[in-house]
């Protein structure tokens, strides 16, 4: 068995195991939308990413 086919059947059986999203790959950009409450600090709001 190659080291790409081992490594694709050891990143399906975590996604199997903990779920889609659980490893991302180095380039891969999945966001996902979350509802958010601004906090009335610009400074903090920037820091959490919220601004």
């Amino acid at each position: 068995m190659d080291k790409e086919k081992a490594l694709e059947v050891a990143l399906s059986q975590i996604e199997r195991q903990f779920g889609k999203g659980s490893i991302m790959r180095l380039g891969e950009a999945a966001t996902k939308q979350v509802p958010v409450i601004p906090t009335g600090s610009l400074a903090l709001d920037m820091a959490l990413g919220v601004g």
